[in-house]
C-alpha cells in the first residue's frame, strides 16, 4: 500500500477570513508563478483540484506542473488527473449506476472484500425526472394523471432507488415531481463555492447526462461523462482526461429586442460545429457577455454537446451572483463565494480586458446578427432562419434521404389526407403540426422565453386564435418556480387556453416520452406516408428520439413553438402569411402577437422573486407524498427478485477473479452491423416506447406483461435482458446490409433478416464474436452507459469508426469494448469493405494508448487502425476488461 504523503502545496494554505483560522484555502495565487494569471479560467479550477488533491500517488507535482505549464501542454496530448466535487445523475442513468454499484457489493464480497467499500465518497444527487411521459394533455388534471402514471408504472424503480439512498452514504435523491435535474442543480443544487471539511473549494461535477454542461453558465464547471465512468468518481477514482485546447468565444453587442435565448444559441450551434470544437473546452468572454443573463448563458452552456464540445464556460461574474440571490441562496453564501473567488483569481469582469486569459484560439459572435430561428429537421446543429422555414422544409421533402431530406415523390408533396377527430373533419398534410411541446430545462430553465410564450399566448387568445384540438400540445417545466411565476403574472390562463397545460416535471417531449398521439392523427400520417412535424423547445431532435411518427422535429424557442402550433404547419412564411385568420375574418400575423424584450424584462422584475425559489426549494426533498411513504429495504446488500423486469442483477461481473488475463486478439470476426455517418446513442439504445414487434416485446410478454405494461426503455435500465434486446432497436436505424431503415441485421453465415438481437444471439451461440462498422461521429448524442453495455452483452469486440464522440467512446472504453479508428484518409469506402468479410484484428502483448495494430480479412487484405484507448489509464481498465471490473479488484484488496 502507498504511503501517506503530505500535500506538498500545504505552504500556500491560509484562512480566506483571518479572523477564523479555521476556515482555509489553497490560494493559487501564492503559487508565484506567472503562468497562472494567463491560464483559462475553466483550466484554473482543473489546477486548484489539482493542487488540493495532490498525494503524489492518484495526483502527483509533475500533474500540478502540466496544468500550468497548459499554453505549451495542450496540443500535446498530456494526461491529467481531476477529482470533481460531485456527481449528478438522473434516473434514467441513475438506475443503472446503483444497479452496478449493488451488483459490485456483491462481486466484491464473493472475492473475500468488503462489500461497504463499495460507496460514494463524493457528494451525490440522483434527480428523479426521466420516468414521467405525456399520457394526458389539455386538460387541468393532466399533471396529477401523468404523476400518478408515472408512479404506478415505476414504483419498483423508485423503491429501488429509495433502498439506494439509505444503503449508500453521500447520496441524495430528488423525489419524482421535483424538475428536471439541470434546472434543479442550476437553482438549487450548486454551490459555486463548497465550503467543507474546513475548506473552501471550486464547485465542479460531473453528471451522467450529456447536458451536465448547463451548469456551465453559472461559473460551475461541470461536464457529462458515462454512467461507467461515474460510478468510478464516485468511489473516490480521478477522471483521467487529456489537457484540454480551450477555444475562447468572444460575444460582442447587443441582441435585437425581439431576439431569443434559443435563438442566440442555435447560432453559436451552428457556428461552433463549423469551428470544430469536439474534445475541447469552450470559454466565452467579451463585452457581450455582460448583456447575457445567468439564464440566457445556461441555455448556451446546456447545448455544448450539440456543438461537440466538452464544456461550455462562463466564469462567475457580478451577474452570477445577483443570479444566487435571486433564486433565493443566503447573503452569507454569496459573500463567502465573491470573496473566496476574487481571491484565487476566478471572478470576472466581461468588460475588463486585461483579464482576458491566453486561449487555444479565438473565435466570436457579434450578438447584432443573430435573427429568429429553429434547427432541424434531424439534427440540432442544421439551423435555419425563420423566415427560410417553409423554403427549407419544401426542400427537404424532396432531397435524398438524409439529415436534410426526406425522398419523397414530386408527385406526393401536396398530399393531403382527411380525418375525423372530436366529431369535426381536419387534414393533414406534409409539414403539419401534430406535437408542440415547452420542453427541456435547455429553456423552461430561462424566464425570458417562459414568460415571452406566456406573453405571446396572451396576444393570441386576445386575438381569437387557438390551436387544432388534434395537436399534442404541453407544458412540462424545470421546475415548481416556473409554474409559481406563470401564475403570478397572470399568464398560465393563457396558455391553458391554448392546450399548454402543465403535464409533468421532468424531462418528457425532448428525451422522448412525448406518449401516444390520437389513432385518428396517426391513422392518417401513416395512410399519407406523411412528413409530420413535431417542434419542441429541448435541444435534440435526432430522428426516432421525440416520437415514431414524426419524421420531422424541429427545435425552436418557447414562443415560436406555441407559434407553429397556432398556425398548424411549419410551411409558413411568417413574414408573409398570417399566423391564423381569426373568427372575425382578420388576417393575424405572428408581428402582431410577438412581445418584445423590454416587456418580458418588465414582467420578469416584476414576478421572479427570491422568495418562490425559497418556497418551492425548502420542501423539495418532502413534499411528493407518495414517494414518502414508498417503503424499501434497508438491508446493505440489495435482495434481487428474479420475477422483477425492472431490477435485475447484471451478469457483468460473472466469474470475475482477482487475476487478470492478457489482451486477447480478435479472430474470425463478423461484422454485426454496418452503419454510416452519426449514429447517435438513441440509433444505439433508444429511450422511448418499447414496439409491440421487438426482441424486449416478446421478453416481456414471455414474463406475463401487456403491452400497456411495457413502460420505456429507459424505464427499464435496471434490467440487462431488456437493454440487451433493445440494443439498435431503433425504427430509425440505417443499416448499409439492408439499405433501408429498420431495427434489423442480414446474419451473414445464412442470409437471413433477423432483428438485430436475434442475429446476435445466434453469432454467440456459434462461438463468433462481432464489429461494428461506423463512420463519423460514432455515438453522438446523450451520455448513455447502455449505447456501451448493450453491445457488450450482443457479443461486439470492437467497433471501427471514422471518429467518435467523447463520452461514448470513454463508454466503450469502461466495457471493454474497443474503439478503433480508421487512420487519417481512410474509410469503410475507400478500403473497399463490404461488412461481409471476417475480420481478424491483431493485439500485441505490450499496449501503448493510440497505437496502430493491424486488421487481417478472410479476403487476404491487410490495413491498420488506431486503438483510441487515449491514456494509460484506460489501457489499465481494458486491461481489467473495463472499469467497473477494475475498481472491484482494487475494493476487494486487502
Amino acid at each position: 500500500m502507498a504511503a501517506i504523503v503530505k500535500n506538498p502545496f500545504q505552504h500556500i494554505v491560509e484562512p480566506l477570513d483571518p479572523k477564523d483560522p479555521t476556515q482555509q484555502f489553497y490560494n493559487l495565487s501564492k503559487l508565484g508563478d506567472p503562468r497562472y494569471d494567463r491560464l483559462p479560467f475553466s483550466i484554473r479550477v482543473l489546477l486548484e483540484s489539482a493542487v488540493r488533491n495532490c498525494d503524489e500517488f492518484l495526483v502527483k507535482s509533475s500533474d500540478v506542473e502540466s496544468i500550468l505549464n497548459w499554453k505549451q501542454t495542450q496540443t500535446q496530448a498530456v494526461e491529467v488527473p481531476f477529482r470533481p466535487a460531485r456527481v449528478i445523475l438522473q434516473d434514467f442513468t441513475g438506475v443503472p449506476a446503483v444497479v452496478d454499484l449493488a451488483a459490485m457489493r456483491d462481486a466484491v464480497m464473493k472475492l473475500g472484500g468488503d462489500p461497504e467499500k463499495i460507496n460514494p465518497v463524493c457528494p451525490a444527487d440522483l434527480v428523479i425526472d426521466h420516468s414521467i411521459q405525456v399520457d394526458f394533455n389539455r386538460k387541468s388534471d393532466s399533471l396529477h394523471k401523468n404523476q400518478d402514471l408515472e408512479f404506478d408504472r415505476n414504483r419498483e424503480r423508485f423503491q429501488f432507488l429509495k433502498w439506494g439512498s439509505k444503503a449508500f452514504r453521500n447520496m441524495r435523491i430528488i423525489p419524482p415531481g421535483s424538475g428536471i435535474v439541470h434546472q434543479v442543480n442550476l437553482e438549487y443544487l450548486a454551490r459555486v463555492v463548497f465550503n467543507q471539511d474546513g475548506f473552501f473549494y471550486p464547485d465542479s461535477l460531473v453528471g451522467t447526462d450529456s447536458h451536465t454542461t448547463m451548469i456551465d453558465g453559472l461559473g460551475v464547471l461541470g461536464w457529462g461523462v458515462g454512467g461507467i465512468e461515474a460510478e468510478a468518481v464516485m468511489l473516490g477514482q480521478p477522471i483521467s482526461m487529456v489537457l484540454p485546447e480551450v477555444v475562447g468565444y468572444k460575444l460582442s453587442g447587443t441582441p435585437d429586442k425581439f431576439i431569443t435565448s434559443t435563438d442566440i444559441v442555435l447560432t453559436v450551434t451552428k457556428h461552433l460545429r463549423q469551428v470544430g470544437v469536439v474534445g475541447k473546452f469552450v470559454e466565452f468572454f467579451g463585452p457581450g457577455v455582460a448583456q447575457l443573463s445567468i439564464a440566457d448563458r445556461a441555455t448556451i452552456a446546456n447545448m455544448c454537446p450539440e456543438y461537440g464540445a466538452t464544456a461550455a464556460f462562463f466564469p462567475v461574474d457580478e451577474v452570477s451572483i445577483q443570479y444566487l440571490e435571486q433564486t433565493g441562496r443566503d447573503a452569507e453564501k454569496q459573500a463567502y463565494i465573491t470573496k473566496y473567488l476574487k481571491a484565487v483569481a476566478m471572478f470576472r469582469d466581461y468588460n475588463n480586458v486585461s483579464q482576458d486569459p491566453d486561449f487555444t484560439r479565438v473565435v466570436g459572435l457579434d450578438l447584432t446578427t443573430v435573427v429568429p430561428c429553429c434547427s432541424g429537421p434531424k439534427r440540432p446543429q442544421d439551423r435555419i432562419a425563420v423566415s427560410d422555414m417553409k423554403t427549407d422544409f419544401e426542400a427537404c421533402l424532396a432531397a435524398k434521404q438524409g439529415f436534410k431530406g426526406f425522398q419523397m415523390a414530386p408527385e406526393r408533396h401536396s398530399a393531403v389526407v382527411p380525418f375525423q377527430f372530436n366529431g369535426k373533419e381536419y387534414s393533414l398534410s406534409h409539414g403539419s403540426v401534430v406535437i408542440a411541446a415547452i420542453t427541456s430545462c435547455t429553456n423552461t430553465s430561462n424566464p425570458s422565453v417562459m414568460l415571452g410564450a406566456g406573453l405571446l399566448a396572451k396576444k393570441a387568445i386576445e386575438c381569437g386564435l387557438s390551436v387544432k384540438p388534434y395537436i399534442k400540445t404541453s407544458l412540462s417545466p424545470g421546475s415548481g418556480v416556473v409554474t409559481y411565476y406563470l401564475k403570478e403574472s397572470g399568464v398560465m390562463d393563457y396558455l391553458s387556453q391554448l392546450g399548454f397545460e402543465v403535464v409533468g416535471y421532468g424531462c418528457m417531449t425532448c428525451i422522448g416520452n412525448s406518449g401516444p398521439l390520437p389513432e385518428q392523427v396517426v391513422e392518417a400520417m401513416t395512410q399519407g406516408d406523411l412528413v409530420a412535424a413535431g417542434i419542441l423547445s429541448g435541444n435534440r431532435n435526432f430522428e426516432g428520439r421525440v416520437h415514431p411518427n414524426t419524421r420531422a422535429n424541429y427545435l425552436a424557442s418557447p414562443p415560436l413553438v406555441i407559434a407553429y402550433a397556432i398556425a398548424g404547419t411549419v410551411r409558413i412564411d411568417f413574414e408573409s402569411e398570417p399566423i391564423a385568420i381569426n373568427s372575425e375574418g382578420k388576417e393575424i400575423f405572428l408581428r402582431d402577437i410577438w412581445p418584445t424584450r423590454d416587456e418580458i424584462q418588465a414582467v420578469e422584475r416584476t414576478f421572479v422573486i427570491p422568495s418562490m425559489f425559497k418556497e418551492v426549494y425548502e420542501k423539495i426533498e418532502k413534499v411528493n407524498e407518495r414517494w414518502n411513504a414508498l417503503v424499501a429495504p434497508t438491508d446493505k446488500l440489495y435482495t434481487w427478485d428474479p420475477k422483477s423486469t425492472y431490477i435485475k442483477s447484471p451478469p457483468f461481473f460473472d466469474g470475475l477473479t482477482m487475476k487478470l488475463q492478457p489482451p486477447q486478439s480478435i479472430h474470425d470476426a463478423c461484422v454485426l452491423l454496418n452503419l454510416g455517418d452519426s449514429v447517435t446513442t438513441d440509433h444505439i439504445s433508444p429511450a422511448g416506447n418499447i414496439a409491440r414487434s421487438s426482441s424486449a416485446a416478446r421478453y416481456l410478454t414471455n414474463r406475463g406483461l401487456s403491452p400497456r405494461d411495457y413502460n420505456s426503455y429507459g424505464s427499464r435500465r435496471g434490467n440487462d435482458a431488456v437493454m440487451a434486446r433493445g440494443t439498435f432497436a431503433n425504427i430509425r436505424l440505417f443499416n448499409k446490409f439492408l439499405n433501408k431503415q429498420a431495427p434489423q441485421t442480414i446474419h451473414l453465415p445464412t442470409g437471413e433478416t433477423l432483428d438485430v438481437f436475434d442475429a446476435a444471439e445466434r453469432y454467440q451461440q456459434s462461438g463468433v464474436p462481432l464489429l461494428v462498422l461506423a463512420g463519423k461521429e460514432y455515438g453522438s448524442g446523450s451520455s448513455r452507459d447502455w449505447a456501451a453495455k448493450g453491445p457488450f452483452l450482443l457479443g461486439i469486440k470492437a467497433v471501427v469508426a471514422e471518429s467518435y464522440e467523447r463520452i461514448h467512446r470513454s463508454n466503450l472504453v469502461g466495457m471493454g469494448v474497443i474503439p478503433l479508428e480508421y487512420l487519417a484518409g481512410d474509410t469503410a469506402d475507400s478500403l473497399g469493405l463490404t461488412g461481409r468479410e471476417r475480420y481478424t484484428i491483431l493485439m500485441p502483448e505490450q499496449l501503448t494508448p493510440r497505437m496502430v495494430v493491424d486488421v487481417k480479412l478472410d479476403t487476404g487484405k491487410t490495413f491498420q487502425v488506431r486503438m483510441r484507448f487515449d491514456t494509460d489509464v484506460e489501457l489499465a481498465y481494458f486491461h481489467h476488461g473495463g472499469i467497473l471490473n477494475y475498481m472491484i479488484r482494487k475494493m476487494s484488496e486487502n
